[in-house]
């Protein structure tokens, strides 16, 4: 078994609390399914956000997923670079895994699915 990470991104149409912890949320539930990963697999999740998002913290969105309750998460802001996507939450989950680098599924959602469209399935 070796670490590999796992990225994921999506977008909110506002920066409301709701809004952000039910997009985090969702991106989260379906990296982790998509992948076939159970929160014993993870080692950690660093949850990014552009600086227009300030309404909440994404890692309570990943902490209150039933079973998640340990699995450490941190939250950072994006470098603020001209022209970048706006109200953007980026995800980089670190598991433990069989699963070989190139099958790894890299999750976009929203706007976000512009970012990558190279890791899209």
């Amino acid at each position: 078994m070796t670490v590999r990470g796992i990225r994921g991104a999506t977008t909110v149409v506002s920066d409301q609390p709701d809004v952000v912890l039910e997009a985090t949320s969702s991106l989260v539930i379906e990296m982790a399914k998509e992948n076939g990963i159970v929160p014993e697999d993870i080692v950690s999740v660093i949850v990014s956000t552009t600086r227009d998002i300030e309404s909440a913290f994404p890692a309570k969105a990943v902490r209150t997923i039933d079973g998640w309750k340990y699995v450490p998460v941190m939250c950072t802001h994006e470098m603020d670079v001209p022209g970048s996507m706006p109200l953007c939450i980026r995800i980089l989950m670190h598991v433990n895994s069989r699963a070989h680098q190139k099958d790894i599924k890299h999750i976009y959602q929203n706007e976000a699915v512009k970012l990558r469209p190279d890791l899209q399935n």
